[in-house]
């Protein structure tokens, strides 16, 4: 495995395996790696002669400065994972390297990017776009590979590769979580042992609203999920919403979609923890 911190040394390594024919995949990441990054890892490794993975952790995805200075950074850790599951390169960029300038683009990805995340995290969005495009254009992939725990980054990131015109497979890979439903998250270190107890009532509360959405309606069941997790002490919701899975939009009534999902994002202590669930297009 080799671990690569410039674009030009990068491509000058990818140029020569290309034109062996070798098909190259990408896993973007921000690093503090777990099982969740690693099924893509595995994923990548599998469908691809070379696994390229990005560990960066982007700051103009971040509108709170406070959480891009606490987000964890483990990069001796996330090395030995990637090794471990047959990563091939490792991309570790500097913030120079990746902004030698300030990168002012402006997208549009409405109405994706103005519902959930983009409402409460404004210009999130944007930063993604940035960062996720530049790494596209670095490395070339002909795959890529992202979780669908961001199930509102996956869609943005397809409507990117519309208007962008890349011509890249953008892969989503199913929620990995631990043995008792947690969602597996970078953002799971922040939690203390305590909140850590606290925060299994997310994905209990999503797992038991799919039991409860088949015989009531749309509203209903948020009513449902508001109503568990402001019963549990701990917890702030910030948004749960049941939306088409393919435009973001709000439902009304499960009849308008062959694909309904939930959303939701919740506080936990000072950490902020995002899940999803699908009810109908499993």
């Amino acid at each position: 495995m080799k671990i690569i911190h410039t674009i030009s040394e990068l491509q000058s390594e990818l140029s020569v395996l290309k034109t062996q024919g070798k098909k190259v995949g990408l896993v973007p990441t921000m690093g503090a790696l777990h099982e969740g990054h690693a099924s893509l890892v595995k994923r990548c490794v599998k469908e691809n002669d070379v696994a390229v993975v990005s560990v960066f952790v982007n700051p103009t995805q971040f509108n709170d400065k406070n959480d891009l200075l606490k987000y964890p950074r483990t990069p001796e850790a996330d090395y030995k994972l990637l090794e471990a599951n047959g990563c091939s390169i490792v991309f570790a960029p500097s913030v120079e390297e990746m902004y030698p300038e300030p990168d002012t683009r402006q997208f549009n990805f409405a109405p994706l990017d103005s519902v959930m995340e983009g409402a409460f995290r404004p210009g999130h969005f944007n930063g993604v776009a940035q960062i996720v495009s530049k790494l596209f254009d670095a490395v070339k992939p002909h795959r890529a590979y992202f979780g669908e725990k961001d199930f509102q980054q996956l869609a943005i990131i397809r409507e990117m590769v519309k208007q962008l015109q890349f011509n890249i497979e953008i892969i989503g890979c199913p929620i990995v979580r631990e043995e008792d439903g947690l969602a597996l998250s970078s953002r799971n270190a922040r939690l203390s042992a305590e909140e850590r107890e606290i925060a299994l009532k997310i994905s209990q509360t999503l797992f038991k609203s799919r039991t409860f959405a088949a015989d009531h309606s749309v509203s209903e069941t948020i009513h449902f999920v508001e109503n568990e997790i402001a019963a549990e002490k701990g917890l702030r919701l910030e948004y749960f919403k049941i939306v088409d899975g393919d435009t973001l939009q709000d439902l009304k009534d499960w009849a308008d979609t062959d694909y309904a999902v939930g959303c939701i994002t919740v506080f936990c202590g000072e950490v902020r923890l995002i899940d999803n669930i699908k009810y109908k297009g499993i």
